[in-house]
């Protein structure tokens, strides 16, 4: 039996090691059985890293492997004191964003997000697909918010860290709700998903548009959907998500394709044709990231590399590396969007002469803040003075 810690170093062992940390990572315990994570992203399940204690799975002999249940998407209900979280980040256009959930099901081994649930006492792996936690609160909070005295309303951006409209949303329905608050308002927000399920809210967004007070923009990272498959296991697929835009392009809602993230020598190819594909469905806006692996999203998506594309693994890596200053992530501001080196120069030349081919814009459509009305109070603390 291997220790955790071994393990932990052989999931960020040098891209060079592949076998040797397939192998550890096999013996160590840490990897979860296909038949208990079947249809999700992390095949890993560690300890937050603010925990204790560490946990490993050991076989004693019992063969009470066979009792474990598989893990299903279990929510909590979170009451946060405030819904609208601010920024002062130099890399992103906006300074204020609402998140109606933690923890995402659609289980992008990708996700920057991760590391997030490691502040509930959970895994950034398969707990942060499986546990998670809604804000049914949000539209009381985000009501009381533009209603206090001095508020001075800006773009709200939705979809930044987890989905909006991830596949619990047709049940608790938070993001509606919001939706409602805001187009109340006369306030103005622009959505990021990778879920067809946006097309719901099409008779409020549509309304929205017509003020200039609403944009969106669908995530597109494969036109494979095999790939699609393995990297987002429960997203909507990339036809679903071309149709969504075509959906509200239709619909007159200003809507974007996002080639995001470009994976060197996975997804990175693809460029191109995710940029076709998304102004023939109406998009009228483009943009890419480069993945990102911060933390703990590291030794995940490296994990998933080494049990889906084994032969891929070092060429993948080595080129990560080469982006991000010879690490497997670079936080500095202004490099942690798009990266360092020849090798991210050319993804973003390259993106520019396609969005140039295309007619997309990477200019962010500018929305109205002027027709804004607070609500009336409902629910405010009033000064006693």
């Amino acid at each position: 039996m291997i220790n955790m810690s071994l393990a932990r170093q052989a999931a960020f062992a040098p891209a060079n090691t592949a076998d040797i940390a397939d192998s550890l990572l096999k013996e160590s315990g840490l990897r979860i059985e296909i038949d208990r994570r079947r249809g999700r992203g992390a095949g890993l399940n560690p300890s937050g890293r603010f925990e204790p204690q560490e946990r490993e799975v050991l076989d004693d002999g019992w063969q009470t492997f066979e009792t474990l249940a598989p893990f299903k998407t279990e929510v909590q209900v979170e009451k946060p004191r405030a819904i609208i979280t601010r920024n002062d980040s130099p890399d992103i256009p906006f300074d204020r964003s609402i998140n109606p959930y933690r923890g995402c099901e659609h289980g992008c081994i990708y996700c920057f997000a991760r590391p997030t649930h490691a502040y509930m006492g959970l895994s950034p792996g398969l707990d942060f697909e499986s546990k998670l936690f809604a804000k049914p609160d949000a539209a009381k909070l985000l009501e009381r918010e533009l209603s206090k005295p001095g508020y001075k309303p800006r773009t709200i951006a939705i979809g930044t860290n987890t989905d909006p409209y991830q596949p619990i949303e047709k049940e608790w329905r938070i993001m509606r709700q919001i939706l409602e608050v805001l187009a109340a308002a006369n306030h103005p927000v622009a959505i990021v998903t990778k879920s067809a399920l946006i097309t719901r809210d099409i008779d409020i967004l549509a309304k929205m548009a017509e003020k200039g007070l609403a944009r969106a923009a669908l995530s597109v990272t494969t036109m494979d959907r095999k790939l699609a498959r393995l990297m987002e296991p429960r997203a909507s697929t990339p036809t679903k998500r071309l149709e969504a835009i075509k959906a509200m392009s239709e619909a007159g809602i200003p809507t974007a394709v996002m080639a995001s993230p470009m994976i060197p020598a996975l997804n990175d190819h693809e460029l191109e044709r995710i940029l076709d594909a998304g102004a023939a469905a109406g998009a009228k806006e483009a943009s890419y990231v480069l993945l990102r692996l911060p933390l703990e999203v590291s030794p995940l998506f490296r994990d998933w590399l080494l049990r889906h594309y084994p032969d891929r693994y070092r060429h993948v890596m080595s080129l990560i590396r080469s982006m991000r200053g010879g690490k497997d992530y670079d936080a500095e501001f202004g490099k942690r969007m798009k990266g360092t080196g020849p090798y991210a120069w050319q993804i973003s030349r390259r993106f520019e002469l396609a969005a140039k081919k295309y007619g997309l814009t990477r200019r962010t459509i500018g929305l109205n803040s002027d027709l804004f009305v607070p609500p009336d109070g409902h629910g405010v603390q009033l000064s006693l003075l």
